[in-house]
């Protein structure tokens, strides 16, 4: 399978050819929506917490004697009948953390991926290469290659500084190193835009 690859004035100045072994595959949506749902579950930080019977402020006494004052009897003011009292099966701190299988990593992975180039939804650039911070700029490089108004995910091949400080207020586009791409961001993006050293990167480490 070939794509196009463009260079940051929206001109065509070539083709790449993408790997079968990770662009070619059947996808697999079951896989990939096992391993979002644990990717998911894994960034929760299960913090939330409420107090028991026993942790609530008050409760010492008995509130009022058991017989003769007309009201339902009462132990103490710590009771969860009460207002302020203690919580029945709240939640507590805990973790949510699942570990998942590395080969039904991969196969999600490489799922996601080939669902991306089967649907047309792979763009190459020859390289981004910025001067100096500047948002407007980044935008400008999108909207020629007709990326503008769409989850974007760019995958380039190491640290590029000029670009993560230049994509990081534009909405829906993300960065990432493309050895570093997990299948969540991948699903989640419209579409993926590698450099052509990102798409060299990126076949090398998920083929292998």
């Amino acid at each position: 399978m070939e794509v196009k690859v463009y260079n940051q004035e929206g001109a065509e100045v070539g083709t790449v050819t993408l790997d079968e072994r990770l662009f070619g595959a059947e996808p697999r949506p079951h896989v990939v929506h096992q391993y979002v749902v644990n990717y998911l579950a894994n960034q929760r930080q299960g913090n939330a917490s409420s107090k028991t019977r026993a942790e609530v402020a008050g409760g010492g006494s008995k509130p009022w004697r058991q017989k003769g004052t007309g009201r339902a009897r009462a132990g103490t003011s710590s009771s969860p009948i009460w207002r302020s009292g203690g919580i029945v099966f709240g939640p507590k701190p805990r973790c949510y953390y699942n570990r998942f299988p590395k080969k039904m990593k991969r196969v999600a992975q490489v799922s996601a991926f080939s669902d991306k180039a089967q649907n047309d939804n792979i763009k190459v650039i020859e390289h981004l290469e910025l001067t100096e911070i500047k948002t407007r700029n980044m935008a400008t490089i999108l909207d020629r290659l007709g990326l503008d108004n769409k989850k974007c995910l760019i995958l380039d091949e190491g640290a590029n500084q000029n670009l993560v400080l230049s994509v990081r207020n534009i909405k829906d586009v993300k960065y990432c190193r493309a050895a570093l791409a997990n299948t969540y961001d991948v699903v989640n993006a419209d579409v993926l835009l590698f450099t052509r050293a990102g798409l060299e990167k990126a076949q090398e480490v998920f083929t292998s």
